[in-house]
């Protein structure tokens, strides 16, 4: 059982559960994810902290938690981060840069970073893409960067559907920070205070590995749609010698939508396009399915997605607004949480700005997308 695994419970669309056979490295993670929360909205005393932990370790003993990737609730504003055969299907060579702040009413406790570029090749009727991310998870407990490049072949069927297969490759570094962290046998057992030092099952806390993806985008008139799959040898991640539950899931995504017609609407005179939009995912044990429509009017973008992990409950309502000009756009969102997770934390924050290069050519064919731009 490895730490950044169990931190995938905590995260929001993260909660699966599937059963394990307890051991001592099952209840030592559990303690340190669940050490992080202790300030905030428990007491100020060491004894009725440790029977609060005992309580959710006694829930937690007999799960076996995955983790997962991060989230990012503005799609296309990240398009190679949803799938890596988006790459060089913009008009012009693109830059990508995304912010998202998870649950910021409980401080910076998932914060992740991204960075991307791609552009079309003429000359070989490719696209090629680069992507940098850093994650920070439980206030900087687990740290995470990846970077990776990709390739996506274009194809031409006729003049109305062309397809993208791409292949992405990439190293990702994890670190753990125990500096902070309560472990078990940190505690005394009959006042709950803490004290002591506990011999940690790994050395440096360090992992890197290679990652590989592989992504299928095509379009056909004005219906665009794709399916990804992350993690393809699914890498194990685990620090902790011996650990043998410590691999990435695979992940597979699948994406469909479609440009509207134009509409006009009388009382403000004014035309719109509407965009609506299904995204599917599964990692692991867990599923969820994203349903959303964008309205476009002029350079100013509105959207509305509704997110379920498959349960009567939904998860959550995400608002998004934009700005797209052409060298240039910026794009806001906001996730209302609507799952028990209120409890802890309403919502999160995304911020999305992309820039375009270069001038506008003739392509040998028409291979660009008419994806949303958030």
């Amino acid at each position: 059982m490895d730490y950044w695994q169990l931190s995938g419970i905590f995260r929001k669309n993260r909660n699966f559960l599937i059963n394990l056979p307890v051991n001592s490295e099952v209840k030592t993670t559990i303690i340190i994810v669940l050490s992080q929360y202790r300030i905030g909205f428990l007491p100020d005393s060491g004894f009725v902290r440790f029977v609060v932990f005992a309580f959710m370790l006694f829930f937690a003993l007999n799960q076996q938690l995955k983790g997962q990737d991060p989230e990012f609730s503005q799609f296309y504003a990240n398009p190679l981060y949803l799938n890596p055969a988006f790459a060089g299907t913009s008009a012009l060579p693109r830059v990508v840069t995304n912010y998202r702040n998870q649950w910021p009413n409980q401080g910076n406790t998932y914060v992740t970073y991204n960075l991307t570029y791609d552009k079309f090749v003429n000359s070989i009727r490719s696209g090629v893409g680069f992507r940098m991310m850093y994650d920070r998870e439980l206030n900087g407990v687990i740290n995470s960067i990846n970077t990776s490049v990709m390739y996506a072949y274009h194809i031409k069927v006729s003049d109305r559907l062309f397809f993208t297969m791409a292949l992405e490759a990439g190293f990702n570094y994890k670190q753990f920070n125990t500096s902070g962290l309560i472990f078990p046998g940190m505690i005394d057992q009959g006042t709950g205070t803490i004290t002591g030092t506990y011999p940690l099952p790994f050395e440096d806390g360090k992992k890197i590995f290679p990652d590989f993806s592989f992504g299928l985008a095509g379009q056909k008139d004005d219906v665009y749609f794709g399916i990804a799959l992350h993690h393809l040898t699914q890498p194990d991640q685990s620090v902790i010698e011996g650990d043998q539950v410590g691999r990435l899931p695979f992940k597979f995504t699948l994406h469909v939508g479609a440009k509207g017609h134009e509409f006009h609407h009388g009382l403000i005179s004014k035309n719109f396009t509407l965009s609506p939009n299904l995204v599917y995912r599964q990692q692991g044990s867990f599923k969820q399915i994203n349903a959303g429509i964008y309205m476009l009017e002029d350079w100013l973008t509105f959207g509305v997605w509704y997110r379920n992990n498959l349960s009567l409950r939904p998860d959550a309502i995400i608002a998004m607004i934009g700005i797209q000009k052409p060298k240039f756009q910026i794009g806001y969102s906001f996730d209302f949480s609507l799952s028990n997770i209120t409890a802890y934390s309403y919502g999160s924050h995304e911020i999305s700005l992309v820039f375009f290069f270069g001038e506008y050519y003739k392509r040998m064919f028409n291979n660009t997308m008419l994806i949303p731009q958030m």
